[in-house]
């Protein structure tokens, strides 16, 4: 026990070296690129800062993107990471944008700042307090919204800076509402297109045949989602596209899709077995694609959760004012590409390990599922103006799985249900057998009873005790099981106190850090 201790925390010595190695680096590297900039000193702090918040990004909001995948065995986990790294660090390189909002969601006044100085403060205040709740919630292993804790990082500043007059407290009405959109929106599609599965194909006789029909199907369904997605939100900052023409984009790509997948899927599906396992490896090539383009996209999009507030401050250095908006420096941009990448590698897995196998056993099918409703909930919502997040979209993506294996109560599912209901009854034969021998002890002659007869009647008695206290306890244990083998309903409580407390622990530690800053730094 002592020899693994000692690995593990080897390990973790390993993970934080690597880490500081790698902000140290930016830090060095940023002073020395910006030495002539006056005030280059802030910027690299302000760097190291986003490197640190970046590789928060990669330990906990990418989870989402590749947990699914993993968790049903689509993809190892040291594949995922690949992947994820590699298209995560491609979405925020290639189609991350060149201007980003430095004042994330418009949740704030930018008059709240009298002037550069207390801007600079603010927004390194609300790298260190997201970065810093996102470490939290990465240790005790909750997937939480990278969004929400740059917006409540943001909001905390800015209140210090300016009081509470200063936000945009319709807005954060919006946050607080996608706290249920989110996940009930991404819950109820998941189990749509898994119920949908079941009922083309788990639920026939056939069930080789029926994959062969509707596996194309589903597959060019997906092609579609990812096809709009991508456009709308993927490559946003290379192609502005409009809703019809992204969806337009997304046909062609389904259509295109469905006549390259069939024929693949009949020659994969011959000499199949006619069972659901089978049936199942149907669905992993695509889960991988659907994994890659989450990645992509999120790296696009949400590398402006690390970034933003870092090319807000390098803005104000180069420029001396504040921006509701700012260029991404290349430089701004890997810094956050490869934290991303680095926290992934380094601390990633104990979220993907949570979201993919902790909260419900996932399959193919119910990975893909998943995954397309990811897609799918993003797209409605931008259409809907709805503010969500994709962390609560795939975590209410797996629940919605789960609820719905629970209701349709699948065969395949219950075999911990039955070991259980096994156990309690083998204990309730034992106990049968232990009365009926008491009785027959009880029904000797008085002449036929000693002290080994008075002795055995004790010991019987005792042995009869604690089997009812095993019953009980195992009895209690099944109906426990009977709720928990689907849903682990203990983890949905975990992670809603921690989604409801990230805006405002991040607004919090950020008003405290501005504090410190302004009144550390105030008089220089």
């Amino acid at each position: 026990m002592q020899e693994g201790a000692s690995e593990s925390a080897g390990a973790e010595f390993y993970r934080i070296g690597i880490a500081i190695l790698f902000m140290t680096g930016v830090f060095v590297w940023s002073y020395i690129a910006q030495g002539e900039v006056p005030n280059n000193t802030y910027l690299a702090i302000a760097a190291l800062i986003g490197a640190f918040m970046a590789m928060n990004i990669g330990a906990n909001d990418v989870a989402n993107n590749v947990g699914p995948a993993v968790g049903s065995k689509a993809l190892t986990l040291g594949g995922a990471i690949i992947i994820a790294a590699i298209f995560e660090a491609g979405g925020a390189i290639i189609a991350g944008g060149d201007v980003v909002k430095t004042i994330k969601k418009g949740i704030i006044d930018p008059s709240a700042f009298a002037d550069t100085q207390t801007f600079i403060w603010a927004m390194t205040a609300a790298l260190l307090a997201a970065a810093g709740w996102l470490t939290v919630s990465t240790m005790r292993g909750n997937p939480v919204s990278t969004t929400h804790s740059i917006v409540g990082g943001v909001a905390g500043a800015g209140i210090a800076a300016g009081g509470f007059g200063v936000v945009d407290w319709g807005t954060m009405g919006k946050i607080v509402a996608s706290w249920v959109a989110s996940p009930l929106m991404g819950g109820i599609i998941a189990a749509v297109f898994l119920y949908l599965i079941k009922r083309t194909i788990v639920f026939k006789k056939d069930r080789v045949a029926a994959a062969r029909r509707w596996v194309p199907v589903f597959v060019a369904v997906m092609a579609w989602a990812f096809g709009t997605y991508i456009m709308l939100k993927g490559v946003k900052h290379l192609i502005k596209v409009d809703f019809a023409t992204a969806a337009a984009i997304g046909a062609g790509l389904a259509v295109a899709t469905y006549f390259v997948v069939l024929p693949f899927v009949t020659r994969a599906s011959k000499n199949m077995k006619n069972n659901r396992k089978a049936v199942n490896t149907l669905f992993t090539i695509p889960l991988i694609f659907a994994a890659a383009l989450l990645s992509f996209a999120h790296g696009a999009n949400d590398v402006a959760n690390a970034v933003g507030p870092l090319a807000g401050i390098s803005d104000a250095i180069l420029h001396g004012g504040v921006s509701t908006k700012a260029p991404i420096p290349l430089w701004v941009m890997i810094v956050g590409a490869l934290g991303i990448a680095l926290g992934l590698a380094l601390y990633g897995p104990k979220l993907i390990k949570t979201v993919g196998s902790e909260i419900t056993e996932l399959d193919q099918m119910r990975a893909f599922s998943v995954a397309l409703a990811a897609a799918i909930t993003v797209i409605i919502a931008s259409q809907a103006g709805v503010p969500v997040s994709s962390t609560h979209i795939a975590i209410g993506a797996i629940f919605g799985v789960g609820f719905l294996r629970e209701w349709l109560q699948d065969k395949e599912d219950v075999n911990i249900i039955e070991e259980k209901e096994g156990a309690v009854e083998e204990e309730q034969r034992t106990l049968a057998v232990m009365h009926k021998e008491l009785d027959e002890l009880k029904a000797r002659p008085e002449n036929d009873r000693n002290k080994a007869y008075y002795k055995s009647i004790s010991k019987l008695l005792e042995d009869i005790d604690v089997e009812e206290e095993l019953l009980k306890a195992d009895a209690a244990l099944l109906g426990v099981a009977k709720r928990e083998v689907y849903v682990r309903r203990d983890m949905g409580k975990k992670i809603a106190v921690a989604w409801v407390v990230t805006v405002p622990m991040a607004a919090v530690f950020s008003a405290i850090v501005f504090y410190t800053l302004r009144g550390a730094l105030g008089s220089y």
